[in-house]
């Protein structure tokens, strides 16, 4: 039989590099021997932690698949994150979070929650199917929620999202609140990384109406040490916006102590981040109190400011 290729977003993160794991893991228990977890890019700090950490190894990289492939996708549903040639795919089934983006011409398997995580559905998709939670994919599990909602302190978290947390910590048999925070702060070392690895590394397209943007994130435990790098940073943000003619690109630097988030924004339509926030740039930067997530918190007051 044909491999099922499993694979997250581009720029994966915990979420996408976890759940293309344990949804191989879930397929394989309900009988798809054939499926395969990968991933369309390399894996960041944080989620480099979780897979040392439980001795497991990343999943397989790709760069493309032949033409009428058997993909399911996991942590999105949008082409512009996903494989090249998608629209040339199979896609199976889909398990994700966002918004919809995905057209097909065929039925397939399609669960999205408005949770805060991806793995929260899969834990329920485990349950429904009464399929047994092994103590690693559990931990697995957990790491990504823990990700997502910032240790459950990020307003995406749900209540599901909480009850998913508190069984799979019980599974694991970890104290999650203590994992989360050496978890989260191990992802936040960005000092291997070059500028222009920094500004790739969770990396979306998100087009506000008509301004074509770039919303980056990164997590730190210190807002004031990745300020030392602003030069750099809005050196190779330019280069960025005129590579691939952005009108907008906000990179959001979020304390994931004080929940709170640093921007710095370039391009034509910058002025659009004062008008939804009601502050003022200086210097290209400003400070957003109490934001972290960019889900919740920036493609909807961006979207309708536009």
């Amino acid at each position: 039989m044909d491999k099922t290729y499993i694979f997250g977003h581009k720029s994966p993160d915990t979420d996408t590099i976890t759940s293309s794991l344990v949804m191989c893991e879930l397929e394989k228990k309900l009988g798809n021997e054939n499926a395969v977890a990968c991933r369309l890019g390399n894996i960041n700090k944080e989620t480099e932690f979780v897979l040392n950490y439980l001795d497991i190894e990343a999943p397989e990289l790709i760069e493309s698949l032949e033409d009428g492939s058997d993909v399911i996708l996991v942590d999105h549903n949008s082409p512009s994150e996903s494989i090249d040639n998608l629209e040339n795919m199979n896609i199976k089934k889909v398990v994700d979070h966002h918004k919809l983006a995905l057209e097909t011409s065929y039925p397939l398997f399609y669960r999205a929650e408005a949770v805060g995580c991806t793995e929260t559905i899969l834990y329920k998709l485990f349950n429904e199917n009464n399929v047994e939670i092994e103590p690693k994919i559990a931990h697995l599990m957990l790491s990504a929620i823990i990700s997502d909602t910032l240790l459950l302190k990020s307003p995406t978290t749900t209540d599901d999202d909480i009850k998913a947390v508190e069984e799979l910590a019980k599974i694991a048999d970890v104290d999650y609140n203590e994992y989360g925070l050496e978890m989260l702060k191990a992802g936040t070392d960005l000092s291997s990384f070059t500028i222009d690895e920094i500004l790739d590394l969770d990396a979306k397209q998100i087009d506000f109406k008509d301004v074509k943007s770039i919303v980056n994130q990164v997590n730190t435990a210190s807002i004031p040490d990745v300020l030392e790098m602003k030069d750099e940073l809005e050196a190779g943000i330019e280069k960025i916006i005129e590579k691939e003619g952005l009108d907008l690109f906000i990179l959001l630097i979020t304390d994931i102590v004080n929940s709170n988030s640093q921007v710095i924004v370039l391009g034509k339509d910058a002025a659009l981040v004062e008008k939804a926030y009601g502050v003022k740039l200086e210097d290209n930067t400003a400070l957003l109190e109490g934001v972290v997530s960019r889900k919740k918190q920036v493609v909807p007051i961006m979207t309708e400011t536009a």
